[in-house]
């Protein structure tokens, strides 16, 4: 079975070295070797992009030669991983109830008056309609290491080994000017076909880039490698998730993983190619 996977890691963003972070890097570098030793990758298959190489017209070229090759027959499975820090756009089209669109931060975010410019930020609905492209008998499974905050930003990590992966929009001025009637929110992927969202926290809070046993990672990251390693003979989605979501919450992390997949896929067990 042809596979194809983009692992991408972001420390230092160009327009703001005072937002960098630690553990992105790191994160891209487990999973390329998670997704090697445990989910039947080849080296060759794999793309890995960080820092400098990471701006939003590489990332994005590199998704929508996925996806091509995908609609083409080329690849019957995708994977995709993203840490970074996540931020908020206004949304225009009226799908959000809290009239912001989580983005993605690629190395060169920039800002554009009070808004980020959209050449230089990654938007969840970019996301949404390219994976909603895909053919349904082909898998994706997307890994995001970053905040998402669809209805308001809490449980900010207070501690100094850790820092949250987020970053303020530029003004509060582009929301408020925003009078539109909230639609329902489109998913990021397609739970009626094969795709699965991994998200390392709920939609309303932060991600922790932390200090764990000596080196920095994305807290989800870490733990996300660690169980899967563990538990890599018999484990499904849904029992991987607990046990993540008890380790963060055993290392006092206030985030909450979260999956988004259908519930035959939740409990079916891993396919563990070691």
């Amino acid at each position: 079975m042809a596979k194809k996977a983009l692992c991408i890691g972001i420390n230092n963003f160009k327009n703001y070295p005072e937002n960098a972070l630690n553990g992105c890097v790191n994160d891209a570098n487990d999973m390329k070797k998670l997704l090697i030793k445990y989910l039947g990758f080849n080296e060759k298959e794999i793309i890995k992009l960080t820092d400098s190489m990471a701006t939003k017209e590489n990332i994005m070229k590199n998704l929508k030669e996925m996806v091509e090759g995908a609609k083409n027959g080329k690849y019957e499975t995708l994977a995709f991983s993203l840490s970074s820090h996540g931020t908020q756009i206004p949304d225009t089209s009226g799908d959000e109830s809290d009239r912001s669109d989580e983005a993605f931060c690629p190395h060169d975010l920039a800002a554009k008056g009070n808004m980020w410019d959209p050449d230089h930020i990654i938007i969840d609905d970019e996301l949404h309609d390219l994976f909603t492209q895909l053919p349904e008998k082909v898998s994706l499974e997307v890994y995001l290491d970053t905040c998402h905050s669809g209805s308001g930003l809490k449980a900010m990590e207070p501690l100094t080994d850790r820092n949250p992966r987020y970053i303020q929009p530029p003004s509060a001025t582009a929301f408020k000017k925003i009078d539109i009637i909230p639609k329902m929110a489109q998913p990021l992927i397609n739970d009626k076909a094969d795709q699965i969202l991994w998200a390392a926290c709920k939609s309303d809070q932060t991600s922790a880039d932390a200090l764990i046993d000596g080196a920095y990672h994305g807290a989800f990251t870490y733990f996300f490698c660690k169980e899967l390693k563990t538990n890599k003979n018999k484990i499904s989605r849904d029992a991987l998730l607990k046990m993540v979501a008890a380790d963060l919450k055993a290392g006092k992390y206030n985030q909450i993983p979260q999956l988004e997949c259908d519930a035959t896929t939740r409990d079916v067990n891993l396919e563990i190619k070691e």
